[in-house]
């Protein structure tokens, strides 16, 4: 990561003279190579599916674009319509500057669209849906309890287990079974988001921070609901410690409370957009040594694509375990919020002996 933000830097700067007012040509500026546009418009959410651009053609699909003004209601109509031919036109009174729409009189927009990671998240919903019912109906008719699991059945039941076995039964004790349904949908909703992020052309839907801001809003709720009074009076009256300290931990430990699920949002957005933004700066670097000479952009082309795939595989093993560790650490933190006292066992404490 370095090495690639070293040369990235050191080949796309310029000098820059003091009073130099020399003017730039206007068709050199337009054939100048911006390589962060281009990242963060393959990071970024859209109003339509791009998948490639040759030439002058761009091969995309318009996607619903519905929008809520209080002063005109309701809009609904195919991102398209911004479109004519190159250029950028209002429709309906909006306008799309960049990838967001507003109201050309300036007023309040409320864009409600099935943007392209919104479409990608109902996608992976559909393949979590099918592929688990499939698996479930297998398990109805005895295949995998009567005799050996096949097909998906002998690829998720090994992961399936082990998110039982490594996250749930060893955080949550004898109530895992009331959330594991909730663990294994965060853990394969995540894992198939990722690894559809990864196909080309798809959107990074993990690497959107509105997306792990629901996941951990989710996940916030889950924890506040499962707290006890045990918990709460550990929060706001620390037990064994000085009163002079209890007025520092008070506030440090209520504000963990809120930390906890910001560090499953944070941790997860920020891990898979790195990893595509990596990817996309290898790639990117084969045109800016192309721009500095012809031969010197196909004589890196070969360590620029063994990067790309090398990075590649490792998101493929990332994805596995920013889904594994999202799913651990929710259980570790709801593990948290109804435990009782260090000599309890299931909330209760043990008897005294006399």
């Amino acid at each position: 990561m370095v090495a690639a933000f070293s040369l990235f830097c050191l080949h796309i700067t310029s000098p820059v003279f003091a009073q130099d007012h020399t003017p730039v040509p206007h068709e050199s500026a337009e054939a100048k190579l911006d390589p962060a546009k281009i990242i963060l418009e393959h990071i970024q959410d859209a109003h339509e599916w791009h998948f490639f651009t040759l030439g002058d053609f761009h091969a995309s699909i318009p996607l619903p674009v519905i929008l809520y003004s209080p002063t005109k209601g309701f809009s609904v109509f195919l991102s398209s319509r911004f479109h004519q031919g190159h250029e950028i036109v209002p429709y309906q009174g909006y306008e799309m500057t960049g990838n967001k729409i507003v109201a050309t009189d300036g007023t309040t927009v409320y864009d409600i669209s099935i943007s392209k990671n919104v479409l990608q998240m109902m996608l992976a919903l559909l393949i979590l849906v099918l592929l688990m019912t499939s698996i479930a109906k297998k398990y109805k008719t005895g295949q995998g309890v009567t005799s050996a699991p096949k097909g998906w059945q002998n690829a998720m039941e090994p992961v399936i287990t082990f998110i039982r076995d490594e996250a749930a039964k060893p955080n949550l004790g004898p109530k895992w079974k009331k959330y594991f349904p909730y663990l294994l949908t965060v853990f394969f909703f995540i894992l198939i988001n990722c690894l559809v992020g990864l196909l080309p052309g798809s959107a990074n839907v993990t690497g959107n921070v509105a997306f792990t801001i629901v996941l951990g809003v989710i996940a916030f709720f889950i924890i506040l609901f499962s707290t006890n009074s045990h918990f709460w009076g550990h929060i706001f009256w620390p037990p064994g410690v000085p009163l002079f300290v209890k007025l520092i931990l008070i506030p440090i430990e209520f504000a963990s409370f809120f930390i906890k699920p910001a560090a499953l949002i944070i941790r997860l957005f920020a891990n898979m957009i790195a990893g595509h933004i990596i990817i996309l700066s290898f790639v990117s670097l084969i045109f800016i040594f192309g721009e500095m000479n012809f031969f010197a952009g196909w004589g890196f082309s070969p360590l620029s694509i063994a990067f790309t795939v090398f990075i590649y595989f490792i998101e493929i093993l990332v994805a596995f375990i920013q889904a594994f560790i999202f799913t651990n650490l929710a259980a570790v933190f709801i593990g948290q919020a109804f435990e009782g006292g260090h000599n309890d066992i299931d909330g209760h404490a043990d008897p005294v002996i006399l």
